[in-house]
């Protein structure tokens, strides 16, 4: 039986690039050095036809131990809500005020980067506070 090792999450997006880079400031992550043969990923994209340029960027996390991130160009724009999101653990271990205190701080650095806060769910008798947010292209996430 075959043990999976690593996994990537992928985003449909309009501008992979952009989306890539949000996502780069939100998790701390970072992108990769361009190919081989390239000092700069435009010097890269520059090669390749049109329809591939800008089509995807890469992103992932320095430690190696978080997934790697791909964004990837779609025609169609996001109509409904996603059926996979990324939960952000801002406030692990924290609880009532210093939870929500912690997940505010965080939500008002990523509105920064233009990420929009949609709600704050506070806890109840089963779950601790959240906010829920959207990325730059209305992807939801959540603050926990």
């Amino acid at each position: 039986m075959v043990s999976v090792k690593q996994v990537q999450i992928t985003f449909d997006c309009a501008k992979p690039e952009r989306v890539a880079r949000f996502w780069c400031e939100v998790l701390g992550y970072v992108v990769p050095p361009p190919p081989e043969g390239f000092d700069t990923w435009d010097d890269y994209t520059r090669t390749l036809p049109p329809e591939k340029q800008d089509a995807g960027f890469v992103c992932s996390d320095p430690t190696g131990v978080g997934p790697r991130l791909y964004f990837q160009r779609v025609p169609e724009s996001k109509v409904v809500k996603n059926r996979v999101h990324l939960c952000v653990r801002v406030g692990t271990g924290l609880v009532g005020e210093e939870r929500l205190a912690a997940l505010q701080a965080e939500c008002t650095r990523l509105m920064a980067l233009g990420a929009v806060r949609q709600r704050v769910l506070l806890a109840d008798e089963e779950n601790e506070s959240c906010i829920v947010m959207q990325d730059i292209e209305g992807n939801e996430f959540c603050l926990d």
